[in-house]
């Protein structure tokens, strides 16, 4: 159902694997607001000095953007990290160096002890052995962990390295009295040469670093870069880091990846068999495989061509709001058609129409096996289409999360962010068109199909709560589509086998079990029964629907009056956690909205059997997993103001339960 995402910031409408609206940005149900700021101080793409939020350390990073309306600043550390920081929390990089150097000195124990125990050095020493640290530390600094491979000690690599780190070193080689001499004049030599070069270097504003051989001897030779090629450099060794820099491996890694390929496929084509049985309880599990033809008809395949065709005429037409997705980690924003809403209803018109005209829509209850294998084979060739032109692909425009190196896993995860064929954001479309619509279609069609087959002038009122409920959840999706662009999906992963299989075969193809188990499995509602139903519906919707609008607007303007009720924890990116209102009941209350919405989808097919009960076991370990994921994430990357907000918010979906 309304699935709220792992991550924080996520629309409130539900897509398969927790890949769906309702959460959001970095996880769980907190919120965040932006502080102010003054006026732009530092451009895009300017290379600063940006402290690590909950530490007095500064890493050098990169302005991708400066968001007005929050007023924070987005940089992008060396090792692909995003945050944003307020403007007091960046500092130049060139008045930055000259500061750090000399505070470094006094910031370790070990200088000051080698200091004291070799009193008699002169003053040309001392100054030349700083200007020979300083030559060192800008040499070396910091290197995507992948460079560091032996194989490659006899090419020039990019390394940096903090500048005690070199000091240290150096105090370590004055030990060696038996040297002094000798090592005192190569020092001079050295540092002679390497404070001209950086005076020369901070007077052009240039960039701090050196590229150097690295030998089996431990020889070190600086050689000299020219400032533009760094900086273009430095650009690439980001991008390349933030590509390269994987999340956990989700699902069960590389192996998960295998399972999943071959189990989620199966248990489709198995649910469906076993639903079209008389009795589809477990005692006659696993259902008899039919012969092969009987999963195959160019019928069924043409069937769904032409649904997704039309789906995209409709998504491609001049109508509807162009919304703006996130910021990219290049900065870029794309633009998407949202005309969600539009599209489902032409669709319902079209379909009204063609049923007007004599077109059987049982077609798709006594085809349903074959539309599902059509719909596989769809998603499959589009799945190899995505991996295929992934491979082409900038480094910029890889998925983090599906860019671990494993062919089968990049594959099922989704190695390509946001593949468009010019502007058609392919993810997208698939993501709320083709099967979030097709699931109210098959709906309807398992309604006429009811009314056929056991003769009925209208449909059941278990048929039509179940009817009606679902089409209220892709109707509010739909109605608030630009809420989806704040997703995991959409900003985070890739678009692969997961997210077509999910999106073209899991959802109009489960979800729709409980309809599908009703036409032939009919269950009489008494009126208690039925108000009781409506109500934990429309309670579940409201929880859902308030606290993710408490969130929207909270993202939007957090010091609205109207909000100056709610209480929030601040964090060192920034942004606060929301810990008041429908956020301090539970960390995730559109989760707990979801769920109840869950329970009364499958209350009106009663307790016979276990099966239209799949979508809410289903939903139960999506969210647990989905949940596990959110506390990692949000600890990592909030630190302690996490721990203080789980300390405050101290149930996660259920209050006093779970």
């Amino acid at each position: 159902m309304g699935n709220s995402h792992q991550s924080r910031f996520r629309s409130d409408f539900h897509i398969p694997y927790g890949t769906g609206q309702g959460s959001q940005e970095s996880s769980t149900g907190t919120c965040f607001g932006p502080m102010t700021m003054p006026s732009v101080k530092y451009q895009r793409g300017e290379m600063v000095m940006g402290r690590w939020p909950g530490s007095s350390l500064y890493y050098e990073v990169k302005v991708l953007r400066y968001d007005a309306s929050s007023q924070l600043y987005t940089v992008i550390y060396k090792d692909g990290t995003e945050l944003e920081l307020k403007e007091q929390d960046i500092k130049n990089a060139a008045g930055f160096q000259t500061r750090s150097r000399s505070r470094s000195r006094s910031r370790s124990p070990g200088r000051r002890r080698s200091r004291s125990r070799s009193p008699a050095r002169t003053t040309r020493r001392s100054s030349s052995r700083t200007a020979a640290a300083v030559a060192t530390a800008a040499i070396t600094e910091s290197a995507p962990t992948s460079r560091r491979d032996a194989k490659l000690k006899d090419t020039p690599e990019v390394r940096l390295s903090p500048l005690k780190q070199t000091k240290a070193a150096e105090n370590n080689s004055n030990n060696k009295h038996e040297k002094k001499e000798e090592k005192q004049k190569e020092e001079n030599n050295t540092a002679n040469k390497s404070e001209s070069k950086v005076e020369a270097e901070s007077e052009k504003n240039q960039g701090r670093y050196n590229l150097r051989r690295r030998k089996d001897d431990g020889d070190a030779k600086a050689l000299e870069i020219k400032p533009e090629k760094l900086e273009e450099k430095d650009a690439k060794l980001a991008a390349a880091s933030a590509a390269s820099l994987s999340s956990p491996l989700d699902f069960g890694g590389k192996m998960g990846a295998y399972f999943w390929l071959l189990f989620l496929p199966a248990w489709v084509l198995f649910l469906v068999l076993q639903v079209n049985l008389e009795d589809p309880s477990l005692a006659n599990f696993p259902p008899l495989l039919p012969p092969f033809e009987a999963f195959w008809d160019a019928q069924a395949l043409g069937f769904v061509i032409l649904w997704v065709l039309f789906q995209v005429l409709l998504y491609i037409l001049p109508v509807g709001k162009l919304s703006e997705g996130m910021p990219l980690r290049s900065g870029e924003r794309l633009k998407y058609r949202t005309n969600g809403f539009f599209a489902i209803a032409v669709s319902a018109v079209a379909v009204v129409a063609a049923v007007h005209q004599g077109v059987d829509l049982t077609y798709i209850h006594s085809h349903f096996l074959q539309l599902a294998t059509a719909s596989l084979l769809i998603s499959v060739l589009l799945s190899i289409y995505l991996y295929v032109r992934s491979r082409y692909a900038a480094p910029e425009q890889l998925a983090l999360g599906g860019n671990s190196g494993n062919v089968v896993y990049d594959f099922f995860k989704g190695h390509e962010l946001n593949p468009r064929i010019k502007d058609f954001d392919l993810k997208f479309f698939c993501e709320m068109r083709p099967g979030l619509i097709g699931w109210c279609l098959i709906n309807f069609a398992m309604a006429l199909a009811e009314m056929k087959e056991q003769s009925l002038n209208a449909p059941s009122y278990s048929m039509i709560l179940v009817n009606l409920f679902q089409l209220l959840y892709v109707l509010d999706g739909l109605w608030n589509e630009e809420a989806i662009l704040t997703t995991m999906d959409l900003m985070h992963d890739g678009f692969g086998f997961m997210l077509a299989f999910g999106d073209l075969v899991w959802v109009p193809f489960t979800y729709t079990l409980q309809a599908y188990y009703l036409v032939s499995h009919p269950n009489l509602l008494s009126l208690p029964a039925l108000a009781a139903i409506v109500t934990l519906k429309l309670v579940g919707f409201y929880i859902f629907r308030k606290s993710n609008s408490e969130k929207n607007a909270f993202r939007r303007n957090p010091s609205d009056p109207k909000l100056s009720h709610l209480k929030t924890i601040p964090t060192a990116t920034g942004k606060s956690l929301l810990v008041s209102g429908w956020w301090g009941v539970v960390r995730h209350p559109n989760y707990l909205g979801d769920l109840m919405m869950a329970l009364a989808w499958s209350l009106p097919c009663g307790f016979s059997h276990l099966l239209p009960w799949h979508y809410m076991i289903y939903f139960i370990i999506l969210l647990v997993h989905r949940d596990s994921r959110d506390m990692s994430e949000c600890r990592r990357k909030y630190g302690s103001a996490w721990d203080e907000y789980c300390r405050t918010v101290r149930y996660r979906i259920i209050p006093r339960v779970y």
